[in-house]
């Protein structure tokens, strides 16, 4: 029996996705599940997986754009082992023992099986495919610490060590590489030559004291990952704060569409991470209603699903405002751009000890800069500044997060 594997739709108004890379092979034996190849479409990239073993025939080339409903693969499953063939009785009258000194050589190409600690956390599947592929347990458990091994683990981590194999060498020649730019990149391109077209885009600027934050990181992560399984991160203190924000100022929670302004009741962030196949965007929604657990371990999630590049088109769809850190790269300073349609966009960046004053006298303190990109059709200064300085006092005083801003003693007092 046959079965076709065919191009899925990735969503409204798509029509056309590129190949982006087979996973497997023409003639390979395929597993139920298993990833066989990237497909990019202009909105995201995603895997798509066997539904039965098989013997994968490939029918679309790497690179090639294809219709969504064509067929990709077959999978012939009147091929696949079943089980796995016992040798013969050998009868002793016709076959002689073989004594050692006469048992044929192993051929010195052939590779030793790897040995497995029992104590490596992997599932069985996953050790098997550890001890097909040759690969060291040693950098697994680095890769992946305190986490099950998984086989789509297994195959992510053998595809990244091709990609980086696969980087270029520079040997003096005049040689140069050409490859086809994906259909996700080139939407990308294109959207971002637009933001800067079609909108009065603007930068301000603000430098936020990382002393209390890093106090609550130091103080309660131990607690805080022990109760949820997930330590703290700057990204969900930055988040909360933006939440807040928002609430005092909803502007920069709106956006364009046509000849109306759109303010929405609800705020979803955008978290940008970085992808093997580029930057993407996942949202979180209904950001205002979480906590910092539920902030940290949705981020952590869609975090793993788009390093995995298992992010999908609904993953990524709205958003009301973004948030960027190009500060684990090491950048200091930047002015991020937007992402449509929304309005604004914040830009965390690298902590550095700096020297400020403080009550006079000048101290050594962790600072971090921050950027806010927005859209001065929708945004005025007034409150992009504003919007900026709030941000600023919530995470160097992360107890008025308790108050939605408002200073507690003053509540305290009734005042």
């Amino acid at each position: 029996m046959a079965i076709e594997i065919k191009v899925p739709s990735p969503g409204e108004s798509i029509t056309q996705v590129q190949i982006a890379k087979w996973l497997v092979a023409d003639g390979e034996t395929v597993e139920k599940d298993q990833e066989i190849v990237e497909i990019d479409s202009d909105k995201a990239s995603f895997p798509i997986s066997t539904p039965e073993d098989g013997v994968i025939r490939i029918k679309a080339q790497e690179g090639e754009t294809v219709a969504v409903g064509s067929v990709l693969a077959v999978i012939d499953v009147q091929n696949s082992p079943v089980h796995t063939p016992t040798s013969p009785p050998i009868h002793p009258s016709t076959h002689p023992p073989i004594h050692p000194s006469t048992r044929p050589p192993v051929p010195p190409s052939a590779s030793p099986p790897v040995r497995l600690s029992t104590s490596l956390h992997a599932s069985p599947l996953a050790r098997k495919m550890i001890e097909e592929k040759h690969v060291d347990p040693a950098t697994l458990t680095n890769a992946f610490p305190g986490k099950k091994i998984t086989r789509k683990d297994i195959e992510s981590f053998i595809h990244q060590k091709k990609e980086v194999a696969g980087t270029i060498s520079f040997t003096g020649t005049r040689d140069v590489d050409r490859k086809k730019m994906t259909t996700l990149r080139l939407k990308l391109a294109g959207r971002l030559v637009s933001v800067k077209n079609q909108t009065a885009m603007l930068t301000t600027f603000n430098e936020i004291n990382m002393q209390a934050a890093l106090k609550i990181k130091e103080k309660y992560s131990d607690a805080f990952k022990e109760r949820y399984g997930i330590g703290i991160g700057l990204m969900s203190i930055f988040t909360k704060a933006v939440t807040i924000a928002l609430k005092e100022f909803p502007q920069v929670n709106s956006l364009i569409d046509g000849d109306e302004l759109v303010t929405p009741r609800y705020i979803d962030i955008g978290i940008a991470v970085s992808a093997p196949k580029g930057l993407v965007v996942p949202v979180l929604r209904n950001a205002e209603m979480m906590g910092f657990a539920e902030i940290e371990l949705k981020i952590k999630e869609l975090a793993g699903k788009a390093r995995d590049n298992r992010i999908s088109i609904d993953d990524m769809k709205g958003g009301t405002f973004t948030i960027t850190n190009g500060g684990v790269f090491g950048s200091m300073m930047s002015t991020p751009i937007l992402n449509p349609p929304q309005s604004a966009i914040l830009g965390m960046h690298k902590i550095l000890e700096r020297p400020i004053a403080v009550n006079g006298q000048v101290v050594i303190a962790p600072m971090m800069y921050v950027a806010l990109s927005y859209d001065h059709r929708v945004i005025d200064g007034r409150e992009s500044v504003s919007f900026l300085v709030k941000v600023k006092e919530l995470v160097e005083d992360p107890a008025k997060m308790l108050t939605e801003g408002l200073d507690p003693i003053r509540l305290l007092l009734d005042l």
